[in-house]
């Protein structure tokens, strides 16, 4: 490698963040250039459909490292900043502004880009989506006191942000083309629950139901069954595609994520991805994995930047991911398949409950729990060594 090797680190989020720290904490002394499409320092995203939108969490606070960081380990930020194009042959990025960095290394760490579906009236003023903090910023501008408020998705997003609104005294309508929210993730009995639960805190749940369009500037939602929905503001929470335009044109192999081995190298030998715009050779699971969640993000900035200096191992961290909503929370951890058996343990009424998914051998293959904070290590545990699901008085 040369003697001043120039890494280049292409997003602005948590996987972005952790990934040139790691550089630096592996001893990398080389040029370490970070180039972030929006004007913010590398931060992370969960609050902004909670606390940063409730009013609760400054921008300050979503940071993965403060300013100094940057400056005392000699990381150049290029912030509001938009790499445009990618020759992973000559090892060039070129940039928005006309500029090209060249490099030894690059990492995409590009995340993934809100979903508008292709209805009318989705790209109209007042119809918003939460990916960003100018994002959260707009919609927590529309979603005061008495503002009728149509959520379009009930998916994680959907969810928190309906609970957030809520406590913001907005009027909340979720509508969700399945029976309940959730149920495409977590089955349709945690997902009935999780109807009840937003029920009980005065949404107005519409199931079962396709949007036709979007209309009046996101002033009325028209439904396909003829229904309307008066509104003031309107989310679009139905999904989110990994931001995989950068390796697309360069040629990298993609498939629903830039396609990464277990050390996170992409089919061209100095590009590695991580995080939401990853699809990565999970060796727990023996295929390629996509996971848009914040442990996930983490992890692999971190696992990428091993990686980049040559000291890589496989991975296979569990899957992960946390959510609150009202006065509920939860940790997830794992990854279970459609065929395999839920038992429930605890009180769903009482929203203290564990949740378990048996695979095809009687093994946990993935655990869930609402309201135990204490359980989660235990549960880590029987996904980790697929163990059976203990006897109900030891579990």
């Amino acid at each position: 490698m040369a003697e001043r090797a120039t890494f280049v680190v292409v997003g602005g989020g948590m996987a972005a963040g952790k990934a040139v720290q790691g550089l630096r904490e592996g001893g990398f002394d080389g040029r370490v250039v970070v180039v972030a499409e929006e004007p913010q320092l590398p931060y992370e995203r969960p609050p902004l459909s909670k606390s940063y939108l409730a009013g609760e969490t400054a921008l300050a606070e979503l940071r993965v490292n403060d300013e100094d960081f940057y400056a005392e380990h000699e990381i150049e930020l290029l912030a509001g900043t938009r790499a445009v194009a990618l020759d992973a042959h000559e090892r060039r990025v070129g940039l928005a502004d006309g500029r090209e960095l060249g490099f030894d290394r690059l990492l995409i760490a590009s995340g993934a880009v809100a979903r508008r579906p292709p209805i009318p009236g989705a790209d109209d003023p007042g119809v918003h989506v939460l990916r960003s903090v100018a994002d959260a910023d707009a919609l927590r501008a529309a979603i005061g006191p008495g503002a009728r408020l149509v959520v379009i998705g009930g998916g994680w997003i959907g969810c928190e942000v309906a609970a957030t609104a809520r406590g913001l005294g907005a009027d909340v309508t979720l509508v969700e083309r399945g029976a309940t929210p959730l149920e495409r993730v977590l089955g349709p009995e945690i997902g009935a629950f999780f109807a009840d639960l937003h029920r009980a805190h005065g949404v107005r749940l519409v199931s079962g139901a396709g949007v036709e369009g979007i209309e009046e500037r996101g002033r009325r939602v028209r439904l396909d069954d003829g229904r309307t929905i008066d509104a003031d503001v309107v989310l679009l929470g139905v999904g989110a595609a990994p931001a995989t335009s950068l390796a697309e044109a360069a040629g990298l192999v993609v498939d629903d994520g830039i396609v990464v081995d277990a050390q996170l190298r992409s089919s061209a030998p100095a590009v590695f991805a991580a995080g939401d715009a990853a699809s990565t050779f999970h060796t727990r699971y023996g295929r390629h994995v996509r996971t848009e969640h914040w442990d996930n993000a983490q992890a692999q900035g971190a696992a990428a930047a091993r990686s980049m200096l040559g000291a890589g191992e496989a991975f296979a961290d569990l899957p992960y991911f946390f959510s609150d909503q009202y006065d509920l929370g939860l940790e997830y951890v794992g990854l279970h398949g459609a065929g395999d058996r839920l038992v429930i343990r605890g009180s769903m009424g009482d929203e203290h409950f564990q949740a378990f998914w048996i695979g095809p051998d009687g093994r946990v293959v993935a655990a869930m729990h609402v309201n135990d904070w204490d359980a989660i290590d235990a549960l880590r545990l029987l996904v980790e060594h697929a163990r059976p699901l203990p006897e109900a008085t030891g579990a």
